[in-house]
């Protein structure tokens, strides 16, 4: 039996749970001997912490995929279905869909030719490889100071009868005392390379993507809690039925009581999209609305001002919020509108071909290299100076 047959037959043993622990040994570390597997090992490390807080059983679309994904990396020429599948996780890995009518993956495909395999050692070596985002913030406050945030500061902030709290990556708002207080505003801005999240005054939390802006007041008061948004952001809203929470972008307003739910609302993005996971939210833009159900997204397209809804995958949706891109017949141009945002990348292109669909998961712990190394290959090509990257694609 070749070596990489005898890791495959290893690894379906540990996908069936019949591996010894000299063998588990010998698998992680054969994992662990080339480059090539580094993406693999990040992504199992970051989703086998994730899942294990979640002490139940794995559905078995999910285990499917882990299974293929896992297999794909000895062998990229074919994928190899196990009969049993995994009902307890395991181990986690990359999970890369197949895509219907000619697409393509991340990272299965045809062999990669001698030219090609020399260009994707390329990115795996560079000197001016480009780190993953972090945590960072700049907050304005009321009186238009500003106050630069990340996640290793501690720091308390005093306005009026309202005490901001900073602490490892999060934004803390208590309301102090029962007096009636002068309402000012804040505005939290997370630049390209960042993300952070934020407790509003109400309890409410929200998670801000890289390149969007949060703007609320020190307290609520009214009959309403009305903030406003640009870029992206996953909200849970503290409950409170006689006074629903408001997002306001762009003259479209997504109305709530207490739910959960993600807003992508970028300019350069073709649509603003909101996807709802719990609760009932109502989207609104003029004359138009749609009311939200669990697993459905409401989609306002830019150029048409069509506001629609579709059922979607919600965990796709929030998968940045759990430190992962996920793309499902993504084009070139979707990939990289989000890499640019995430690595803070300023994006050229030559000639690309955006018919190319992609799909996969990757973690956004993984250093830009390993993300090109992955594009790469299946055809795409690239070239970095400083962070200005540009893109060709047949």
């Amino acid at each position: 039996m070749s070596t990489k047959g005898y890791y495959e037959e290893l690894l379906q043993k540990y996908l069936k749970g019949e591996c010894t622990p000299a063998e588990i040994a010998a698998l992680f570390t054969w994992l662990r001997s080339s480059d090539a597997h580094r993406p693999l090992l990040a992504t199992l490390q970051q989703e086998f912490e994730q899942v294990m807080q979640e002490p139940h059983e794995v559905p078995a679309a999910v285990s499917d995929r882990i299974e293929a994904r896992l297999l794909q990396d000895i062998n990229r020429s074919r994928v190899i279905p196990l009969r049993n599948r995994l009902r307890w996780i395991a181990a986690a890995a990359v999970t890369v869909l197949a895509m219907a009518g000619g697409a393509y993956w991340l990272y299965k495909g045809k062999p990669a030719s001698p030219a090609l395999a020399e260009n994707t050692n390329h990115y795996s070596t560079l000197h001016n490889d480009v780190a993953p985002g972090t945590n960072k913030a700049v907050l304005t406050l009321a009186d238009g100071s500003t106050v630069e945030l990340d996640s290793a500061g501690n720091q308390v902030l005093q306005q009026g009868q309202t005490v901001v709290k900073q602490h490892n990556g999060r934004l803390e708002y208590a309301i102090g005392g029962k007096k009636a207080q002068p309402i000012g505003y804040n505005t939290l801005v997370v630049p390209r390379g960042g993300q952070f999240n934020v407790v509003l005054p109400d309890g409410s939390r929200v998670w801000l993507n890289a390149a969007s802006r949060l703007r609320y007041p020190t307290a609520f008061t009214g009959s309403n809690r009305k903030v406003e948004l640009e870029g992206q952001g996953y909200f849970e809203i503290a409950q409170q039925p006689n006074r629903p929470f408001v997002v306001s972008m762009d003259n479209t307003e997504v109305q709530v009581l207490g739910t959960s739910f993600d807003i992508m609302a970028y300019p350069d993005e073709q649509s603003l999209n909101t996807t709802l996971l719990e609760g009932a939210i109502r989207v609104q833009r003029g004359s138009l609305q749609q009311l939200l159900k669990p697993g459905q997204q409401a989609v306002l397209q830019y150029a048409t001002g069509q506001l629609s809804v579709q059922q979607v995958d919600v965990q796709e949706a929030i998968a940045w919020k759990t430190g992962f891109f996920e793309f499902d017949n993504a084009n070139m141009s979707v990939i990289m509108r989000q890499l640019s945002r995430w690595y803070d990348l300023e994006i050229s292109y030559g000639p690309v071909n955006n018919n190319r669909l992609f799909g996969g998961r990757i973690s956004r712990n993984l250093p830009l290299s390993d993300i090109l190394h992955m594009l790469e290959a299946n055809g795409a090509q690239f070239s970095l100076e400083g962070r200005k990257l540009k893109v060709t694609a047949e």
